[in-house]
Parts: C-alpha cells; sequence; structure tokens
C-alpha cells in the first residue's frame, strides 16, 4: 500500500526536463535506462551539429544540464557563462576535480551512471543553495541568477520544497527493490573506491568523489552504518591485498580521516536540508504537515 502511494505520488509530480548533451551513443542509452519512469524527459543536444548553440537557443526550457566531458569546448562554456547561460549541471567523465562549466556542478564518473537521478536532485539543490548564499560581492553570479531566476521557475512548476528542500521517498534506499539496492551499493563502493584512491595523493579529485558518494548517500537516505560498512569492507580489502604482496598497510589507518571527511559532509547536507525558519513560517501548516509526511513515509 505504501509503495503504492509512492509510486502513484512520483508519477503525479512534473518530469523535470534534461538537456542531454552526450555524444556517445552507449552513454545516452545508458543514461536513458537510468532516468526513466516519467520523472525525466531527455532532450537530446549532443547529435547536433553545434551543441552549444542548440543548449543557448533553447536554454529557457531546461531545468538541468547532462553533460558529457569535453563536448563543449571551454570558449563555448565561458560564452555560455557570460550570457548568464548557466543551469544546474551535472558532468560525464573522469573525476579530475577540475571545474568544467560552474562552481555549483555536480561530476559523476561514467562506470558510476547507478546514481545518476541522485546526482541531479543534487546539482538542482546545490545551484538553488548557491543562489540563494550570494553576497553583493558576487556580482558575476548574481548577473545570471537575476537574469534567470531558476528558482522562482521551479517554486512555480514543482513547489518551493520540490527539490530544494524535499527528496524523493521513492528513490529511498528502502524503498528500492533488493536487485536495485545491491547496483546502486555496488556503484557506491566504486565511487568510494575512487574516494580512498586519490585521498592522499590528489586532494582536489578527491573532493569532487566526496561530493559524488554524500550527494547518493544523502538523496537515497542510506543508513550511516551502510556507509561506515563500505568504508571498512574497502579497507578490509586494502588491507588483504597489501598483506598478500608483502608491503606494509599500517598506513591503511590513516584513512579514517576519509570516513570522517564522509560523515561531517554528509551531518552538513542534513543541516542544510532545513529550510530556514522564516520561511518555514511562511508556509502554510498543513503544506509543512504534509512535506513532513512525505519525507517520512
Amino acid at each position: 500500500m505504501v509503495m503504492a502511494l509512492i509510486r502513484e505520488r512520483r508519477m503525479a509530480q512534473p518530469a523535470l526536463t534534461i538537456a542531454s548533451l552526450l555524444r556517445d551513443p552507449t552513454l545516452r542509452e545508458t543514461c536513458g535506462q537510468w532516468l526513466r519512469e516519467g520523472r525525466y524527459e531527455l532532450v537530446d543536444l549532443g547529435g547536433q551539429p553545434s551543441p552549444g548553440a542548440a543548449l543557448e537557443d533553447r536554454w529557457d526550457g531546461f531545468d538541468a544540464v547532462l553533460l558529457e566531458q569535453g563536448l563543449l569546448s571551454r570558449d563555448t562554456m565561458q560564452q555560455l557563462w557570460g550570457k548568464g547561460l548557466v543551469l544546474p549541471t551535472v558532468i560525464l567523465g573522469p573525476v579530475t576535480g577540475l571545474v568544467e562549466y560552474h562552481a555549483a556542478e555536480v561530476h559523476l564518473a561514467k562506470d558510476q551512471l547507478e546514481q545518476l537521478s541522485y546526482s541531479l536532485d543534487a546539482a538542482i539543490s546545490r545551484f538553488l543553495r548557491r543562489g540563494q548564499s550570494m553576497g553583493p560581492d558576487d556580482a558575476n553570479e548574481i548577473g545570471w541568477a537575476e537574469k534567470w531566476r531558476f528558482s522562482n521557475r521551479l517554486k512555480e512548476r514543482l513547489g518551493y520544497l520540490g527539490v530544494f528542500y524535499k527528496r524523493d521517498p521513492s528513490r529511498f534506499f528502502r524503498n528500492l527493490p533488493p536487485a536495485e539496492r545491491n547496483i546502486l551499493l555496488q556503484s557506491l563502493e566504486r565511487t568510494y573506491r575512487d574516494l580512498l584512491i586519490s585521498y592522499f595523493r590528489d586532494p582536489v579529485a578527491a573532493n569532487q568523489a566526496l561530493e559524488s558518494f554524500v550527494n547518493t548517500v544523502f538523496f537515497s537516505d542510506i543508513p550511516i552504518t551502510k556507509t561506515v560498512e563500505i568504508h571498512m569492507n574497502l579497507i578490509d580489502e586494502f588491507w588483504n591485498l597489501l598483506k598478500l604482496k608483502g608491503r606494509k598497510n599500517d598506513f591503511l589507518r590513516d584513512y579514517r580521516l576519509a570516513l570522517m571527511d564522509v560523515l561531517a559532509n554528509l551531518c552538513e547536507m542534513y543541516r542544510r536540508s532545513l529550510p530556514p525558519e522564516p520561511l518555514l513560517e511562511a508556509i502554510e501548516p498543513a503544506a509543512q504537515l504534509g512535506a513532513l509526511k512525505q519525507e517520512i513515509c
């Protein structure tokens, strides 16, 4: 009964319109498989002769961008930025730590596409949060935020709590079929492996991997105990591998710092998910109650 209500509520939500700038046919097909069930509408721009120009012509009809790394040139992205044409963006490709389009973008490795829907939620949330936290000195960013007023558009289409503060219970870890839960956990293990491998060697890339992991854990409402379990299993795997090769493995204890970083960032995500008090006061009590009921279903 509960799952039926969740599915009904999910289908009633307006679809998010995603500009798909993907050139690889296999990547397009895989992304389409993970963005399904009516919640997303993918519009293919990657096959256009000039994807950047196609995005510029139609950008006000999109809610987010799905961008294959390297598809748009640096000059094209700077031109879009200069015109205020920025959207919540998920960039698919190697996690290098570099900023491709704008500071609120989210990066996801191509072998972790099982997390794509959660990354899109995170991209929209980060985009809105960054717009709300801008000060008077953020002249360049104020320009595009004021130009489009993305948050107002989402408020009209989805309700203010629709994306920024409220997660989708139908995609919570505990509400997924067992097979999908296993697939998601395997994908998260790959993300966490990337985090550990680059944690001391390449902190900037490690930070992007950490953000990707935390985003998925938060939006899928995975228990903290499961996060700790992923960490311990990988450390045990590394420990046994080094032992077999006759190498020292004492340094693996230092990777407790990675787990502490993950938990700290996750706590911050939960803290930021609470609306400011003035906003809560402005929301009708019935709407507050309805939002809370949906959140805990």
